[in-house]
C-alpha cells in the first residue's frame, strides 16, 4: 500500500469546491468533501486511475460526482500524491492545470 500525502494545491482546491457548496448546502459540501477525501485516500490501496493530460500524472473520477482527483507517483512507487481536484467543467488543456 502507498502513502498518500494531498498537495497544498489539492487541498485549496478541495477547499474552494465545498466553500462553493456550502453557500446553498452545507449537508451536500460534507458529503461531497468526504468522498472526494475517501477516492484519494483508497488510490493508496488501489490507484485504479488513468494516465493523466498533464505528463507524469494519472485521473481518478470521482464516483458519482463531476471531480477529478490528479496524481502522481513517486519515483520508487511508495508514495502516491494527490496534486488537485479538478470540477469537470473547468476548460484543461491537455498538458497543463487549469486556471
Amino acid at each position: 500500500m502507498r502513502y498518500v500525502q494531498w498537495s497544498h494545491d489539492a487541498l485549496d482546491d478541495l477547499e474552494k469546491q465545498v466553500v462553493h457548496i456550502a453557500r446553498d448546502n452545507v449537508a451536500a459540501a460534507r458529503r461531497v468533501a468526504k468522498r472526494i477525501r475517501e477516492t484519494g485516500d483508497a488510490l493508496g490501496e488501489f490507484a485504479t486511475g488513468h494516465p493523466g493530460r498533464v505528463r507524469g500524472t494519472y485521473e481518478k473520477s470521482v464516483n458519482r460526482l463531476p471531480y477529478i482527483v490528479a496524481y502522481a507517483l513517486s519515483d520508487d512507487d511508495t508514495v502516491l500524491t494527490i496534486l488537485h481536484v479538478i470540477h469537470t467543467s473547468r476548460d484543461w488543456l491537455p498538458g497543463d492545470w487549469p486556471e
